[in-house]
């Protein structure tokens, strides 16, 4: 069993930066896909961001493409969301995720091993 713990989250004001972390215990993920959800009050997980098990690989929803960074640290086996330029609207609770196979996919129900999630409050 994988187990993912994030942290990082917290309250930022607009055009503030934060960098997330998701570390894994259990077994090593340096072969699986990373992922990045969050969820706003009242609304459904979105995909934020992903990667395979080499930085060559990587997706982004379109709202954070430029913005936000998506990295790993297998020898940690630890994953990173790097946030910058924040807006009120990332308000959000933001969850890493692992999943056993290679490809990128950006559908929750395809993610394997699930974190508690991070508060990231964004103030205008």
């Amino acid at each position: 069993q994988v187990q993912l713990v994030e942290s990082g989250g917290g309250l930022v004001q607009a055009g503030g930066s934060l960098r997330l972390s998701c570390a894994a215990s259990g077994r090593s993920i340096s072969s699986y896909t990373m992922g990045w959800f969050r969820q706003a009050p009242g609304k459904e997980r979105e995909f934020v961001a992903a990667l395979t098990r080499t930085t060559a690989n990587t997706a982004y929803a379109d709202s954070v493409k430029g913005l936000f960074t998506i990295s790993r640290d297998n020898a940690r086996n630890t994953g990173y969301l790097q946030m910058n330029s924040l807006k009120p609207e990332d308000t959000a609770v933001y969850y890493c995720a692992a999943r056993a196979q290679f490809n990128i996919v950006t559908m929750t129900f395809e993610y394997d091993y699930w974190g508690q999630g991070t508060q990231v409050t964004v103030s205008s």
